[in-house]
């Protein structure tokens, strides 16, 4: 896969946890391409990967929840002089969560932590997961990009 145009820029960034991702460049190359495909632009886009209770109070702070999540995601892009142009976001991913759900849906942690990286460039796309049928068609997807990924491993 080629390199990121000088444009975009996708980072990965370990706070309390770590987690040991492979083939870094390969996968920026292929959220970038998930975005094309998606037909949408982005400039910067920011994965954090930390606990449970770090993710925990950012829930809290932010979104006034109080409880435990894979994932949060922040779209942080300047919407209101664009119109909707090139989206900026950051991701946050509690390894913890991760892990113990690689464990209850029987799938390897780099599936599953793969699936949610996905999952967070699917929100910033503008896909949704409240109603069963936005669950439905966000796991869809995640599922189309994971085999797509997966196959060019």
């Amino acid at each position: 896969m080629p390199a990121l145009p000088p444009d975009q820029k996708i980072r990965f960034h370990f706070l309390d946890k770590g987690v040991y991702l492979t083939h870094r460049k390969k996968l920026k190359a292929f959220i970038a391409s998930l975005f094309k495909k998606e037909k949408k632009s982005f400039v910067s886009l920011d994965y954090i990967f930390c606990s449970d209770e770090y993710l925990l109070n950012i829930n809290k702070s932010y979104l006034r929840h109080d409880f435990y999540t894979d994932i949060i995601t922040f779209d942080l892009s300047d919407t209101a002089s664009s119109g909707r142009g090139a989206i900026a976001g950051e991701v946050y991913i509690s390894l913890d969560r991760v892990r113990d759900n690689a464990g209850n849906f029987d799938a390897s942690l780099k599936k599953e932590l793969h699936r949610v990286i996905f999952h967070g460039a699917l929100h910033l796309c503008g896909y949704k997961d409240k109603t069963s049928r936005d669950s439905q068609l966000m796991r869809q997807k995640e599922d189309e990009y994971l085999q797509l990924y997966l196959d060019n491993a």
